[in-house]
């Protein structure tokens, strides 16, 4: 049996991110003793995937970075582009393998962290703490006792809701003959793809030199497609849309992201709490969820350094989860059109001032003079339908 102070259960964005800061206290601060369980390599393990962020100034894993960019554009259904710089801020790409690695090399180097590979089965509550009992890659039994536990396990099933969409994508790594990209801009939606019957639809490419980009192609909408579909989507965008000519497919990503009104429990007992995408990190108007994991792992980290009581922050304000319901409820009901919702937005509103409303940096009045850039009658009708409407169980993708 082993004991820690902390105890860290997953080794995805928020678990990593976590161990990372405690592995390296500032200078004075209280060192805390902390085990990250991660699952052994196969079906528990996160896949491979690229997370994209937003912050002013260097942050802690630029040098993992796969490439940065100040221009951000988007294409509208019939054609027209919004283009803006977003500086001071930087737009950033970071693929999960490269993370991981800087994550294990720093906590190599660390004596307060330790970490182990093992099939988590229980996490309960006991005097003074909670105990997490597991399997070895051999078979072993494990048992670790911690004061406090950070779960970042994906949920089994979603908290019950009023509105839940489905952001799923699959995306192409992929290598041109002639150097059609152009690395310093974003393609961040592109609506000149068909859109579904219900929901919405957008290529987005990520340009890391002349002749190499990820690109992908994502829907908004309540279930997921048969592969091969994604497959056809992107042949078309890349093919009849971007015209990349002759290219090759280096590798490939595909994801499913909730995005749901539904209230995230913290805390599953006194001394056991959830954090990243388990503990309401995603932003349910976008799917992104990176820069809340880095919000909620610094206080997290920060309050067990001072000695005071560990519980995460909410990842978002009651105002962006309030203005995230209204606007999934439109989608959700059909009442906007999703592509003609985003464009108008990206055409009149300043990107960077977008990107903070999504990190809820924006004040009162500029999301009022956003609300504005909004089919208004629409947005009500939903805004006043959510008080009534009940909450229910997500089916599942």
């Amino acid at each position: 049996m082993l004991d820690a102070e902390v105890a860290i259960v997953g080794a995805g964005a928020a678990g990593l991110s976590l161990a990372h800061r405690l592995a390296h206290p500032a200078s004075g601060a209280r060192s805390v003793t902390a085990v990250l369980v991660d699952a052994p390599p196969g079906p528990l393990r996160p896949p491979s995937r690229t997370w994209c962020f937003w912050e002013q100034g260097p942050g802690p894993y630029d040098e993992a970075l796969t490439a940065t960019w100040r221009q951000l554009r988007v294409h509208t259904p019939d054609g027209r582009v919004a283009a803006d710089d977003i500086t001071p801020l930087t737009y950033k790409m970071l693929r999960s393998d490269d993370f991981e690695r800087l994550v294990a090399r720093d906590l190599a180097r660390s004596d307060d962290v330790r970490r182990l590979e093992a099939t988590v089965e229980t996490v309960d509550g006991i005097a003074g703490g909670a105990e997490i009992c597991g399997r070895t890659r051999q078979g072993r039994p494990l048992t670790v006792r911690a004061r406090w536990v950070f779960d970042s396990r994906p949920l089994g099933s979603l908290p019950a809701a009023r509105s839940t969409l489905l952001q799923h994508f699959h995306g192409w790594f992929v290598r041109t003959d002639r150097p059609v990209f152009d690395p310093g801009t974003v393609e961040l939606m592109d609506f000149r793809v068909p859109q579904p019957p219900q929901g919405l639809a957008f290529g987005y490419v990520l340009p890391t030199g002349r002749h190499e980009a990820l690109v992908e192609y994502t829907e908004f909408s309540g279930a997921v497609l048969p592969r091969e579909a994604y497959d056809t989507a992107l042949r078309r965008y890349a093919e009849d849309v971007l015209r990349l000519g002759h290219f090759e497919v280096t590798s490939t990503e595909t994801g499913v992201i909730p995005m749901t009104d539904a209230r995230f429990a913290r805390r599953s007992a006194p001394s056991v709490f959830r954090i990243g995408a388990a503990g309401g990190a995603t932003r349910p108007s976008t799917g992104y969820t990176f820069s809340a994991v880095q919000r909620q792992t610094r206080a997290v980290a920060d309050a067990l350094r001072k000695g005071r009581h560990p519980m995460p922050p909410p990842a978002h304000s009651a105002r962006s989860r309030a203005m995230d319901a209204v606007m999934l409820r439109a989608l959700d009901s059909g009442r906007v059109d999703g592509a003609a919702f985003f464009a108008r937005l990206f055409s009149h509103v300043p990107m960077g001032r977008l990107l903070r409303f999504l990190d809820g940096t924006t004040r009162l009045h500029e999301d009022l003079s956003l609300g504005i850039h909004t089919p208004v009658l629409p947005m009500l009708r939903s805004a006043a339908e959510l008080s009534w409407l009940p909450r229910r169980p997500f089916p599942g993708p």
